[in-house]
C-alpha cells in the first residue's frame, strides 16, 4: 500500500499506571480513501485509539506514523492536517461558532476575507446552525456544540478527519448532512476514522472496521470481515 497520507500503526500500546493495556500491540493502517468505522463496547478502547491518534494522549509504547511524520514527534506539522470531533463538548466557551471557525482558519493560513465569511456562513447552514451561531457557545445546547463540532472539523479542507460520536445530539437532518459530508470527504480521498454506537447511518461509507473488544453480533455481521484488524 502507497503509505503517503496513510496513518500507520506500529506495536501501538496504551496502558494507564499498573493497569492492564487498554490499546495492546496494534498494528494497521488506515488508507485515504476510507473511513474505517470503530466498534466495541464502551470501554473497549475506541475513545482511547482517537485520542492517540489526535495526540491528544501519548501511547506507552509503539508508533503513529502519517506519511513519514511520527505524529507524536511532530504533532505541530500532523494537526495542521487534521479535523476533529471530540468525545465531550471540548470547545471554548468564549467563542461564538462563527469565531470559532475563523479562528481555524486562520491558524492553518486557510482565511482571507473574501472567501472565509462565506465559506464559514455555508457550512454552519449545512449543520443547520441557526442564528445562534453569533451567541457564545457556552450558551449553547448540546446539539448546537454538536453540530459547532462537526463544522470545526470541516471548515479547514483537512486530509484527516478524527471523529468519536459525531452523531450525538443531533437531530436527523444534522445528522443527514453529517453523514453528506463525511461521504464527499471520504469521495474526494479523505481519511476518516470514526467511533460511534450509531452505526446504521454510517454503514454504507464504511469501508473497513476496527473492532475492540467485543463488537456486537449485529454490527460486525454488518460490516466488511475481510479487512478485520491484526
Amino acid at each position: 500500500m502507497d503509505t503517503k497520507g496513510a496513518l500507520t500503526l506500529d506495536g501501538l500500546t496504551k496502558r494507564y499506571g499498573d493497569g492492564p493495556p487498554v490499546i495492546d500491540d496494534l498494528s494497521r493502517s488506515f488508507a485515504p480513501g476510507s473511513l474505517t468505522l470503530l466498534v466495541g463496547p464502551n470501554g473497549a478502547g475506541k475513545t482511547t485509539l482517537l485520542r492517540l491518534l489526535a495526540v491528544q494522549a501519548y501511547p506507552t509504547s509503539g508508533t503513529v506514523h502519517y506519511g513519514d511524520l511520527d505524529v507524536h514527534d511532530t504533532p505541530y506539522r500532523y494537526l495542521q492536517e487534521v479535523g476533529l470531533v471530540h468525545a465531550g463538548p471540548e470547545l471554548p466557551e468564549h467563542l461564538t461558532a462563527e469565531e470559532l471557525l475563523e479562528w481555524i482558519l486562520r491558524s492553518r493560513g486557510h482565511w482571507t476575507d473574501e472567501e472565509g465569511p462565506s465559506r464559514i456562513g455555508a457550512l454552519l447552514d449545512r449543520v443547520r446552525l441557526d442564528e445562534r451561531r453569533s451567541n457564545l457557545i457556552g450558551t449553547y445546547s448540546s446539539g448546537m456544540v454538536q453540530k459547532a463540532q462537526v463544522a470545526a472539523a470541516f471548515v479547514a479542507e483537512p486530509a484527516v478527519v478524527l471523529m468519536d460520536e459525531p452523531l450525538r445530539s443531533l437531530d436527523a437532518a444534522t445528522s443527514e448532512a453529517t453523514v453528506d459530508l463525511l461521504r464527499a470527504f471520504v469521495e474526494g480521498g479523505g481519511l476518516a476514522v470514526v467511533a460511534s454506537h450509531l452505526t446504521e447511518p454510517l454503514r454504507p461509507l464504511a469501508e473497513d472496521m476496527l473492532r475492540l473488544g467485543d463488537a456486537p453480533a449485529d454490527v460486525a455481521s454488518s460490516l466488511p470481515t475481510h479487512h478485520s484488524s491484526p
